[in-house]
């Protein structure tokens, strides 16, 4: 895997508030070869295996072509299944689990990332999801919670099951996304895991996912987020295609906004979503303060447009810039 040509193709990971069907949609169509995109997490209940947004969400007609896999976040197994017995019926192959998720709410709740802490309880979670279903389970995870010992007896009860994909960011809870990943871990699981690994954690260029490739030859499935958020061409210039253009980013987002506006009423939860994109592209142009900030003040769309057109006219793309890069926070 050390030719950039044979690089596998990308899975986009999941990002509350950003890649949702609109967002899936038209980067697909603008940038497609992408292997899966994962879903932001929906965390059913007893009374609701999907929510309205779940629903709208996992909608066949707005995943049409795309190929998504839905994530659940719960740590009731009779959740999962009833949500996974519905989204099976929508059409979807694979349900992923997520035990990766570091927020303070989430892992006090022994869910997410808060769920590697239970070990016994997370075997009994597993035992009788595997057993009960017969859908493609895959699971994404960190580490542990608080330090590397935990890893080693974690991947151990994950060798148990037939997951069909076991997607490690080699972080601890603790960690949050701060420093570097610990690719030790990931070393060990490489040399003591049977299942199909996938490496996620900190891919933000297309030499981060070459020296990936190059230290681990036998991985060959990768995942990205932020840097594909910053990047959406980071998958194509793995199979060998052209950086990004300044006129595609500026044609991504005005598909977005258009798209955005269709679903959300008002200028205001719009505005929300254009403006969290900008905290990663902001980083791709050498001098983005003036029109950022007039982004950032803007209460009408008009007046967010106005600053992001004279963005777009303005400046031009910073050769090689990615997530993150010199000048920008991280």
């Amino acid at each position: 895997m050390t030719d950039p040509h044979t690089l596998p193709p990308l899975s986009f990971a999941p990002l509350e508030g950003i890649t949702g069907w609109i967002f899936r949609q038209v980067h697909h169509a603008m940038f497609p070869g992408l292997s899966r995109y994962y879903t932001p997490f929906f965390a059913p209940t007893a009374d609701s295996p999907l929510t309205g947004r779940g629903l709208r969400d996992m909608h066949p007609d707005h995943n049409r072509g795309v190929p998504v896999v839905p994530q659940l976040l719960t740590n009731r197994a009779e959740d999962f299944i009833a949500s996974a017995r519905l989204l099976q019926d929508l059409g979807y192959k694979e349900v992923n689990l997520n035990l990766g998720c570091p927020s303070g709410t989430v892992v006090a709740k022994k869910k997410g990332a808060g769920f590697l802490s239970q070990p016994q309880a997370l075997a009994r979670f597993l035992d009788q999801i595997f057993q009960t279903l017969d859908v493609n389970i895959s699971i994404k995870t960190r580490i542990g919670v608080e330090n590397l010992e935990e890893w080693p007896p974690l991947l151990d009860l994950f060798q148990r099951y037939p997951i069909c994909e076991l997607i490690i960011h080699p972080r601890l809870r603790r960690d949050f996304y701060r420093g570097q990943p610990r690719r030790e871990a990931f070393t060990y699981a490489v040399a003591h895991s049977r299942l199909p690994l996938c490496y996620n954690g900190d891919l933000f260029s297309p030499q981060d996912c070459w020296d990936l490739a190059r230290q681990f030859p036998s991985v060959d499935r990768l995942m990205a987020g932020r840097g594909l958020v910053c990047n959406p061409a980071l998958g194509r210039q793995l199979q060998g295609g052209p950086p990004l253009t300044k006129a595609e980013l500026q044609a991504f987002h005005d598909r977005l906004l258009d798209g955005y506006q269709s679903v959300l009423s008002g200028d205001w939860p719009v505005l929300g979503k254009m403006k969290e994109l900008w905290s990663y592209w902001a980083r791709l142009f050498p001098a983005p303060e003036k029109p950022l900030k007039a982004m950032r003040k803007a209460k009408t769309l008009t007046d967010y447009t106005f600053a992001a057109q004279s963005l777009f006219r303005d400046q031009d793309l910073l050769p090689g810039a990615h997530f993150p890069s010199a000048g920008a926070s991280s």
